[in-house]
């Protein structure tokens, strides 16, 4: 009899990690049970310490980051005010939760190297390779292998890269959520410098995230653990982002769901 496999695609928050620019990076401030107790005597007058359980209080954490730290689910509004041709930017609380619970296919780009293009021929050919057809509303994760270098600061320039082509080939298939075990959908941003610096040609920059403005869509970056999913297709992903009002995008926890 079968069962059902979870895996975490998610990276943690940790504080202090140089695996973003040095103005994303998050802090994290613990407040320990010891604490935890000094602070519930202004909530409870009258008590003391030696009253609580072993004279501990709650924990908890004040945490410092962006909405785009960690494992997050970007929202058409991050890549532009309007979307599919004029339409407003949906921000990241008025994402259809259908979006975020569908069939999934892992494409794997790994043997590319950093900062190469992944093209619209190259997803074609992939398909082909595994006997996969994308239909509307299926999650497309993109395997480029970046996530072994998280922590390190080497992780922002890691990992292929999608295109505009590329994800319109997706969008037009009815795709909506797309994601990649990398710090950005797109190259990484210092290789579109360069570019942009040899050729001076501004349509290289933050090319598959603009795609957005002529197909709406969202993207799921700093996944982690896709080689870890037993198939390419014909499991389900969970991602739904937590709730920031008007905000550009959520944290998630995406989760692949595997029949065994």
């Amino acid at each position: 009899m079968g069962g059902i496999n979870y895996i975490d695609l998610s990276i943690a928050v940790e504080s202090g990690l140089p695996s973003d620019p040095p103005s994303m990076i998050p802090s994290i401030n613990y407040t320990d049970h010891k604490a935890g107790a000094e602070q519930m005597l202004d909530f409870f007058p009258g008590i003391k310490k030696e009253q609580l359980p072993e004279s501990l209080g709650w924990s908890l954490e004040t945490i410092n980051l962006t909405s785009h730290s960690g494992t997050h689910l970007d929202a058409p509004y991050h890549y532009h005010p309007t979307m599919s041709n004029g339409e407003r930017a949906l921000t990241i609380d008025e994402i259809p939760l259908e979006w975020c619970f569908c069939d999934g296919v892992v494409l794997d780009f790994s043997s590319k190297a950093d900062g190469e293009r992944i093209t619209a021929d190259d997803v074609d050919a992939e398909l082909k390779r595994i006997k996969y057809r994308i239909k509307p509303l299926d999650i497309v994760l993109v395997h480029v292998g970046a996530d072994k270098f998280w922590g390190k600061p080497e992780y922002l320039v890691k990992g292929a890269g999608m295109t505009r082509e590329s994800t319109l080939y997706l969008l037009e298939q009815g795709v909506k959520v797309v994601g990649i075990d990398a710090w950005s959908w797109d190259r990484p941003l210092p290789f579109l410098a360069k570019e942009f610096q040899k050729t001076g040609d501004p349509s290289v920059i933050w090319e598959a995230h603009f795609a957005g403005i002529e197909k709406g869509y969202c993207h799921m970056e700093k996944m982690c653990n896709l080689d870890k999913i037993p198939k390419q297709f014909g499991f389900k992903i969970a991602c739904f982002p937590i709730k920031i009002k008007a905000a550009s995008a959520g944290w998630v926890r995406p989760v692949a769901i595997v029949e065994t």
